[in-house]
């Protein structure tokens, strides 16, 4: 079995060690903070991001960076995307020999529009990077870390780096699939928190389901058109990574991102939501990245721009949903083409 070192205690993190553990590989789980990392090593427990469950005794707590990479190979990178070109540089400067990096982030980094393969692509230097695969797919951790069924896509420019990842990760409870979209797989994962901070919203406006489901079909529509212009594959949006992923952001309380929107749509403001949830909320940063990148690309993004005057120019929740319903008439089965993989 390996030996893997999870870089990022949160509740994703520390889920995904607990299948690593339960697949008998040595897990080494990092964080930033002493106290919790405490807690992982002598209560085997994480209370702050997964209440109530029993860690394996296996899974060993390292509180610094240069320790827990000793005699690694492969690291899983479970931090916000913010944070990961610092974390990264932090890597680079204690190992020695290649590593795979297995991200779970979902994100685009706003200004420069680097999915996260990118910027890990651009923080490290080629002699110290073997690998870069992503693991995405509908998965809360809380869920995952009950050993609830579940399933996600690997992918990776490497087929056999993904069927590797896919190698230590997969079992009975968790069950993983590979993908040769990279692209998709990335932009699946990053574009559906924006939606899922939308449909937040149309709860937190008390809109009902007739709303959501629009939202959500609406919301598929617009992952693909930006997702193809960037190269991606438009089945990849029909898979776990596309409405798989898009479905369980959407409309479970799980969801950091929908609970985020569901404050916005109670009337809250950013700064107020953000400081209540106490957690990243990727979708904020990502609203803006896509924002930017549909403008430069020239993408019909509504509900990413509805929500872009919500969280930048604060704009009233309710306006901009009616501003949605109020645009000109257009033909749903242009969208449909895209979807189901009919390239214009």
């Amino acid at each position: 079995m390996g030996k893997i070192t999870v870089v990022g205690a949160g509740s994703w993190g520390t889920a995904l060690s607990m299948v690593l553990a339960d697949n008998d590989h040595e897990v080494r789980l990092w964080g930033h903070k002493k106290d919790q990392i405490d807690e992982v090593n002598q209560k085997h427990t994480n209370e702050k991001y997964l209440p109530g469950i029993k860690l394996p005794t296996s899974i060993k707590g390292y509180y610094l960076l240069e320790e827990a990479l000793v005699g690694i190979d492969t690291i899983v990178l479970a931090v916000p995307t913010k944070a990961i070109r610092e974390v990264l540089k932090n890597i680079c400067l204690v190992i020695k020999t290649p590593l795979t990096v297995v991200h779970v982030s979902k994100g685009i980094e706003p200004d420069t529009f680097m999915r996260v393969s990118e910027i890990i692509e651009d923080e490290m230097p080629e002699h110290l990077l073997k690998n870069v695969v992503v693991l995405s797919g509908p998965s809360h951790a809380e869920e995952v870390s009950l050993r609830h069924p579940t399933t996600v896509t690997v992918s990776s420019k490497n087929l056999k780096a993904a069927e590797f990842v896919q190698d230590l990760f997969i079992n009975q409870h968790f069950r993983v699939y590979t993908n040769p979209d990279i692209i998709g797989v990335e932009i699946g994962g990053a574009l559906k928190n924006i939606i899922a901070l939308a449909a937040g919203i149309t709860d937190g406006l008390g809109y009902g389901d007739n709303a959501k489901a629009a939202l959500i079909t609406r919301g598929l529509a617009e992952i693909a058109r930006l997702g193809m212009a960037m190269g991606a594959n438009p089945l990849t949006f029909s898979g776990l990574t596309g409405i798989g992923d898009l479905i369980v952001t959407c409309t479970s309380v799980h969801s950091r991102n929908w609970r985020a929107g569901n404050m916005l749509g109670k009337g809250q403001n950013l700064d107020q939501v953000l400081e209540n949830m106490g957690m990243v909320v990727e979708g904020v940063r990502t609203t803006k990245a896509a924002y930017q990148l549909a403008n430069k690309l020239n993408v019909k993004m509504p509900i990413t721009f509805a929500l872009y005057d919500v969280l930048f120019n604060n704009k009233n929740a309710k306006d901009a949903v009616d501003s949605l319903m109020a645009r000109g008439k257009t033909h749903e089965m242009e969208d449909l083409s895209i979807v189901l993989g009919e390239r214009a």
